[in-house]
């Protein structure tokens, strides 16, 4: 699966990493809803490190589709909120 970090390019991650990364998305999610704005940038930050941490990152010069696409660590919870479907922002 290739996941794109708005502003920062595509990361090659192994499916086997859905469930962590599942975990943080369902986080998120609640905390959008909410308007946990701290909570928000907490796990959107920690969302962001384990996509860093468990991907490896593609050639600058390469463009793969991406099937996960992430905002940028500087994302406010509105730009957050207009990018969520109801499954969050990595799909199931």
């Amino acid at each position: 699966m290739i996941a794109r970090i708005m502003g920062e390019g595509q990361l090659q991650l192994d499916a086997s990493h859905l469930d962590e990364l599942n975990a943080l998305d369902d986080e998120l999610l609640a905390e959008v809803e909410k308007g946990d704005e701290d909570g928000f940038h907490r796990t959107l930050g920690a969302l962001l490190d384990a996509v860093r941490r468990l991907g490896t990152p593609l050639p600058d010069d390469s463009l793969e589709p991406s099937e996960l696409i992430l905002p940028a660590a500087e994302a406010t919870l509105e730009e957050v909120r207009g990018m969520l479907s109801d499954d969050g922002l990595i799909p199931g």
